[in-house]
């Protein structure tokens, strides 16, 4: 019966274990870390020259977002960008898509200054696109919650650029 016993056990385990595969599947995917937040359906680069080598081999923009964790600003902006289906929907598609949490040695990428939230598009000829900006003078690349138009209309820019000069 000992025998008997342990091998329900392991019946038991095994039936367990199955479950919890399929509840697991079920489950949208784990957050990933490289999109701390931003968007977990969204493929992420890790750094900003591998999104140069992506922009540059797809054809696509790269839109790199500067935050900080730490920064109301940056999480305010954050919850909206990561709950608009639009937003989502093109930054999965048609982007090639890097957020970072500390600068780069690009100072193109800070035209006006190292702040965050920033979000700058460059373009696949790599060069960073100064031109797109939001709506405030003193910080040309930052958005607020209620900006989220303007960056959509930005992104749609960004794209429009690629068709008409590369």
């Amino acid at each position: 019966t000992m025998l008997h016993s342990a091998l329900a056990l392991c019946l038991l385990l095994v039936a367990v274990s199955s479950n919890l595969a399929i509840a697991i599947k079920k489950e949208k995917r784990p957050p990933q870390t490289l999109s701390r937040g931003w968007g977990d359906d969204i493929t992420w680069v890790q750094t900003y020259e591998e999104g140069l080598f992506y922009a540059q081999k797809s054809k696509k923009p790269l839109m790199v977002i500067h935050h900080l964790e730490d920064c109301q600003y940056s999480q305010a902006l954050k919850q909206v960008f990561s709950q608009n289906e639009e937003i989502q929907e093109m930054a999965q598609n048609k982007f090639i898509m890097l957020n970072l949490m500390h600068e780069t040695t690009d100072k193109n990428l800070s035209p006006d200054g190292q702040y965050v939230p920033r979000i700058m598009f460059v373009d696949p000829s790599l060069t960073v696109r100064a031109d797109i900006t939001g709506r405030y003078s003193n910080r040309l690349y930052t958005y607020e919650p209620q900006d989220l138009p303007l960056l959509i209309e930005n992104m749609k820019k960004a794209l429009r650029i690629i068709q008409s000069e590369l």
